[in-house]
């Protein structure tokens, strides 16, 4: 798989680059926005790391610009802004995460897992276990082939929980995926009652939603 890391920043390359390639990606670097639009141009890459902040822009309007056009490529920004406002405007302009520096070689490893783990699903649009089937395209949702009506909260719930299988998300990963546009009140008892709601409409597929005491909750393998 190949990864653009485009970022100034050359001691940040140098350990991004290392470390992405110790796990077998394929890594190409640019130190400016001009330099990340051409190796756009001339290569298709799985995924895209981003700076905010680089010499010749905002990595920010530069990935709005490209949303316009013809980018679908997932995109991982990274910047040190901390303030609530300003995820949420990497967000809306098109970024598919967010990490802020500094940031452990861990979390960034699960980042980038679960955005190409979340593109290859998207790929295949479907996603099928046991009794349970859901089109990520359609967001369509069957139960023993029967249609499920869920909110768009409960589609969101269930499509995190899939693109995830046998990873334990936390109250606090489900509660800030749910609310990235951050249009309701933050509280773990909040995903809970979306869990409840959930298992409820899936009926006897709900026992795929497996809680982990006093962590979080997962799509469980039977």
């Amino acid at each position: 798989m190949h990864i653009l890391i485009i970022d100034d920043n050359q001691e940040l390359l140098f350990g991004l680059e290392k470390l992405l390639n110790e796990s077998s990606f394929t890594t190409h670097t640019a130190s400016t926005l001009k330099e990340g639009q051409k190796a756009i141009d001339n290569c298709t890459y799985d995924l895209i790391i981003l700076d905010w902040l680089l010499p010749d822009g905002s990595g920010v309007d530069f990935l709005a610009e490209m949303r316009k056009t013809y980018l679908a490529t997932p995109v991982l920004l990274l910047s040190s802004k901390s303030e609530i406002n300003e995820k949420v405007e990497a967000l809306d302009n098109g970024a598919d995460d967010y990490l802020q520096k500094p940031f452990s070689n861990i979390e960034l490893m699960a980042r980038i897992r679960a955005l190409l783990r979340r593109e290859s699903s998207y790929k295949k649009s479907e996603i099928s276990i046991q009794n349970l089937k859901v089109d990520l395209a359609t967001r369509e949702v069957y139960v023993e082939e029967k249609a499920i009506e869920l909110t768009k909260k409960e589609f969101e719930l269930l499509e995190l929980l899939l693109l995830n299988q046998q990873v334990v998300l936390t109250r606090y990963q489900i509660n800030d995926h749910l609310n990235r546009d951050f249009d309701a009140l933050k509280g773990s008892n909040l995903v809970d009652v979306h869990i409840k709601n959930l298992r409820k409409k899936l009926g006897s597929a709900s026992i795929l939603i497996e809680t982990v005491r006093g962590v979080g909750f997962k799509i469980k393998a039977i």
